[in-house]
């Protein structure tokens, strides 16, 4: 079946290219000062070996858009830097490396900073991401859809679209963000029937890790699986390691990327004669490392264990000190419970596919 993502226009960033049936890729955002330079080259190093491809950077002082230069000298994945209010620092930010820009036209100024900027865009074939976001939103739209709309949202980004088409300039990607999960999904389903530009996906100020995630899910979730959607981003208030790993989880679970293991386990009942929270959690620590693309599962009880864990490749149960290792839904070895989790660790190690 043909998706959205497939005919959107093909952006180049840096080293990796979006759109046109490309990889979704997965982007976070530094939380550490970019003037910093040893500390965001850290973080984005982490962020890069858990799976992040595309890193932003905030870039609110001139300091900060220089130390872009030495950062991108030290890191591996593509480097967006995001720009509020000030047209110089988007032009500073092109100027020492940044493969991408996200601006809001809106708040850049008159057209002719919006037109120094797309110069050098231009100049250097960088793109740039029109964002839009529900909190800020124009009051004369806000007026025209009687509050703030998906509809709304979708005539601001493509207003500002329109400004930096009108100055000749099409290396675009857009991006609308709202907090209310069932706006953010509509205004994606609107917007895909009017433009080809490539699209960054994510719920905006999704909340904590806990409620964040959900809400990610759910939002990214509805959006990715109609084939919208071209980057993403899970935002929480908390680490970007955690936005990178939910991101990958969400990935995976609609089909959309291989690679890690997917751990699976049962609810606990009446029947769970062992520690399956802890060995669970165990087992997903164990396993976030390692390159393999298998489902594992954990199981509570050794009477319901092996058919319950048959779709997966490789298994666990265990109770009243008795362990099963279970590959296939066949039981292939019966071991001490106290045994269960370094066995499982072996046969992963040894894992020939």
């Amino acid at each position: 079946m043909s998706t959205y993502r497939e005919h959107t226009k093909v952006i180049q960033i840096g080293n990796r290219k979006i759109g046109g049936g490309n990889p979704i890729l997965i982007q976070s955002m530094t939380n550490t000062k970019t003037e910093d330079v040893q500390a965001t080259t850290a973080q984005i190093l982490a962020l890069e070996k858990a799976g992040c491809d595309i890193i932003r950077c905030a870039v609110p002082t001139m300091e900060a858009a220089l130390a872009l230069k030495e950062i991108k000298k030290q890191i591996h994945i593509p480097l967006v830097a995001d720009i509020h209010f000030d047209y110089r620092l988007a032009i500073a930010a092109m100027e020492n490396g940044a493969d991408k820009i996200r601006i809001n036209p809106g708040n850049i100024g008159s057209v002719q900073r919006i037109k120094a900027v797309v110069d050098v865009a231009k100049e250097r074939n960088i793109p740039i991401r029109v964002g839009v976001n529900s909190g800020s939103l124009e009051k004369d739209l806000v007026e025209k859809y009687h509050g703030v709309t998906a509809e709304g949202l979708v005539e601001s980004a493509l207003d500002k679209v329109h400004i930096i088409e009108d100055l000749g300039y099409d290396n675009l990607v857009i991006s609308i963000k709202s907090s209310d999960v069932q706006m953010c999904a509509r205004a994606h389903e609107l917007i895909v029937q009017k433009t080809r530009y490539p699209l960054h996906v994510g719920i905006t100020e999704a909340g904590t890790l806990y409620s964040g995630n959900i809400k990610s899910a759910i939002g990214l979730g509805i959006i990715l699986y109609q084939g919208i959607g071209d980057t993403i981003r899970v935002s929480l208030t908390g680490a970007p390691l955690e936005e990178v790993k939910s991101a990958k989880r969400i990935l995976k679970t609609l089909g959309l990327r291989k690679g890690g293991v997917e751990v699976v386990s049962c609810p606990t009942c009446g029947r769970t004669r062992i520690d399956l929270i802890g060995l669970a959690n165990q087992v997903e620590t164990m396993v976030q490392d390692i390159p393999l693309d298998i489902k594992v599962a954990v199981m509570g009880c050794v009477v319901n264990g092996p058919g319950e864990a048959k779709e997966a490749d490789i298994g666990i149960a265990g109770g009243d000190g008795v362990g099963l290792l279970i590959k296939k839904g066949e039981v292939v070895r019966k071991i001490p419970e106290n045994q269960l989790l370094a066995v499982l660790r072996e046969e992963l190690m040894n894992w020939s596919e």
